[in-house]
């Protein structure tokens, strides 16, 4: 029989949420899930500690993991800030892959791997009638302290850089693998923006779904018919799946403060 790759899928896990041994029980449950690679959707900690719960996650899981960040991965920090510490703790710790930085992860032979965090870019929805407040616009220093107007444009800058990070890897990646995995937190299309089994609406939509990226994502897919394409995104807290195209689907973790899980353990054909 020939042998698989197991891959094991988490986000939303904010182990700053959790005491140590519940930090250990996850880790073991990865280990004995016996996954050749670990994909984590962002949403790990927040600035100040994020470096540390990754080190401490390399050490124990020696075995390569892929990463994005989450909005509260920059939590009391800069985006700026934080993205410069992932990309010193990378090339320090080769099984650790922050693949907002990086190309194609080559799962199989056959399938690859890309991503970028995203962002709740103010695309989608009702951005200026929306009355919701994230404690994004306290907590990170890019988008805390200024008006409504300037935020939309930083919102929409956050979306339209995953956007063009997207346009540069994921093309390359359909080209060399018959099917590529889309590692991301922010769910890229308002189909896949779910909370509670149903899909969020125009108060909640800028916030929780980066529209730029999903537009990038449709016009590169239909230029590759016969490839198929799967999002895994996070955020919501509410999990869902969704088929925008016969070879796009997305599929949204859910998660619960408190309680880190793999959201999903699969395998591919080595």
């Amino acid at each position: 029989m020939p042998k698989l790759t197991r891959v094991a899928w988490l986000t939303d896990i904010h182990l700053n949420f959790v005491d140590q041994p519940k930090i250990d029980l996850l880790l073991e449950e990865i280990r004995g899930a016996k996954a050749d690679y670990v994909l984590l959707g962002g949403d790990i900690a927040e600035s100040h500690d994020v470096t540390q719960y990754l080190r401490h996650i390399d050490d124990v899981l020696q075995r390569p993991v892929c990463f994005v960040l989450g909005n509260h991965d920059f939590y009391f920090g800069s985006i700026s800030n934080v993205r410069g510490r992932m990309a010193h703790l990378c090339a320090q710790r080769p099984h650790l892959t922050y693949l907002s930085q990086h190309g194609v992860v080559p799962l199989t032979r056959q399938v690859g791997l890309v991503g970028h965090e995203g962002w709740g870019d103010a695309r989608s929805g009702d951005f200026n009638g929306s009355t919701v407040i994230l404690n994004d616009y306290r907590l990170i220093d890019e988008l805390s302290g200024i008006g409504k107007a300037d935020l939309r444009r930083q919102l929409e800058q956050l979306g339209t850089e995953a956007a063009e990070h997207i346009r540069r890897v994921l093309p390359g990646a359909l080209e060399q693998f018959a099917e590529v995995y889309l590692l991301t937190h922010v769910p890229p299309f308002r189909e896949a923006c779910w909370y509670e089994g149903r899909v969020s609406g125009d108060d909640w939509a800028p916030h929780f779904t980066c529209q730029a990226m999903g537009d990038m994502i449709l016009d590169v897919v239909r230029q590759h018919p016969t490839r198929q394409v799967t999002v895994l995104c996070g955020h919501t807290h509410s999990g869902g799946q969704t088929q925008l195209l016969e070879n796009l689907r997305v599929v949204t973790g859910s998660a619960e403060y408190g309680h880190p899980r793999i959201v999903s353990l699969f395998e591919l054909p080595a």
